[in-house]
């Protein structure tokens, strides 16, 4: 299961702390983000100069996951439906 982003303010937050060299680990423990978090946050800002996320690479799927079981559950109910009725 994938959580959710950390938000931008917050991202800024861990740079300017890291910034002002603070550690990792007390970084992790005042913002209560892991260790690993403010690490990946910190390379990435390093790395490329900004703390928003940045796009994923690769072509977006054409259905989502929700969409494949909605699909795959009309299958299962009514084997015979052709493809322009789905």
């Amino acid at each position: 299961m994938r959580l959710t982003e950390l938000s931008v303010d917050l991202r800024v937050r861990i740079v300017s702390r890291h910034r002002s060299e603070e550690g990792y680990q007390n970084i992790s423990a005042a913002l209560k983000v892991p260790k690993n978090t403010v690490a990946s946050i910190i390379l990435k800002w390093k790395k490329f100069g900004i703390t928003k996320t940045l796009p994923r690479a690769g072509r977006s799927a054409k259905l989502s996951n929700l969409g494949r079981r909605a699909l795959v559950g009309e299958v299962t109910t009514n084997p015979m439906v052709t493809l322009k009725e789905l």
